[in-house]
């Protein structure tokens, strides 16, 4: 039987990736989590962990050589999908030190532990894809964007200590197939977004926040932070598939891929957008919060995709207004359950 490893299952992206997996393969999905990872996005899954009904959660951590060793090992995955990270670019700058050893360290820890087991076992050899971001092309300035979109041989310019991180991320799965032989697929998803989507997030907490305006929560005032940033959006739903793709057509060790969406606008669009959709939106005020501001922002993402296309025929599919109806259905159901919410 298949078996497929994603670590960081328990991530917006991780359990949409698990969900498509369950309905379209016979694979055995194996989660890697933490004790203490919050069971949010996977609760629908529970009863089939329970059940050991082709799905699995393991416990391991990034920051422990020895719990990812023992996984490998007990696992033997055939793919291995690498999306467990410190993934907020804010938070990158008041924790960078935890970012860089979770992000770069935790990465050569999980693909030694992989190179180990295939030491071990000279016929063992999975497919791997590990996920760096487009946070690693940084700030580029507009008069040096390519006419096309940023490619993959646009150089690095990181801008966080998150994206820094991304940078030690994508050459680590490079380095590991150029070595060592390994089957080591990388990966630069540009904004991808839909429900699941954490509430630190722009697009997420426009509509964390405008779902609880609609219920009488908070005033009608959406906290925001950057409006001008121009982004490229996806929906998760489309991104899972593409990484199915990824490691699923001719997969080529040391390839490196952008991937994103076909809808360009400017965060105070995507905001705009959202609005649009509320029962509230003549009633809702835009206030600018400092603290919702980053030091240095990449502020330029617009991908061009065609190396990943041409390879795998992939194409996005869902529409960026069905994305944000979603995302924004998703934050009105979780708040017409009653839960209490930080206000960020």
């Amino acid at each position: 039987m298949t078996k497929a490893l994603i670590t960081g299952i328990t991530g917006m992206v991780g359990s949409h990736l698990a969900d498509f997996l369950l309905e379209n393969t016979d694979w055995e999905v194996y989660g890697a989590c933490r004790w203490r990872s919050p069971l949010d996005n996977v609760s629908h899954l529970l009863d089939r962990v329970n059940r050991k009904d082709r799905v699995w959660f393991e416990y391991a951590d990034l920051n422990d050589e020895i719990s990812l060793v023992e996984l490998i090992q007990k696992v033997k995955p055939d793919y291995v999908f690498h999306l467990a990270a410190q993934s907020y670019p804010l938070t990158s700058f008041t924790a960078p030190i935890d970012t860089l050893n979770t992000n770069v360290l935790g990465t050569c820890r999980l693909m030694e532990a992989i190179r180990l087991a295939m030491n071990a076992d000279k016929e063992y050899s999975p497919v791997i894809h590990v996920c760096a971001s487009s946070e690693v092309f940084g700030k580029i300035p507009a008069e040096k964007k390519p006419e096309t979109g940023i490619h993959e041989e646009c150089p690095f310019h990181p801008a966080s200590p998150y994206a820094i991180s991304k940078v030690g991320t994508d050459l680590l799965g490079r380095y590991y197939a150029e070595a060592y032989g390994m089957t080591v697929m990388t990966t630069r998803m540009f904004t991808h977004t839909g429900p699941r989507r954490g509430d630190v997030f722009h697009e997420s907490t426009f509509a964390k926040q405008i779902a609880m305006i609609e219920a009488g929560l908070i005033e009608p005032k959406v906290m925001v932070g950057n409006l001008k940033s121009l982004r490229t959006y996806a929906d998760v739903r489309d991104a899972v598939r593409a990484y199915y793709m990824l490691v699923t057509i001719d997969p080529v060790p040391g390839a490196y891929y952008n991937i994103g969406g076909s809808y360009t606008c400017e965060v105070g669009d995507t905001l705009n957008t959202l609005i649009s959709y509320s029962t509230k939106k003549d009633e809702i005020e835009i206030v600018t919060d400092p603290a919702r501001l980053r030091p240095i922002d990449a502020d330029l993402q617009v991908p061009d995709c065609r190396k990943f296309k041409k390879h795998t025929g992939w194409e996005p599919q869902i529409s960026f207004e069905k994305t944000m109806h979603d995302l924004l259905d998703y934050w009105r159901e979780r708040v017409g359950k009653g839960e209490n919410f930080l206000t960020r």
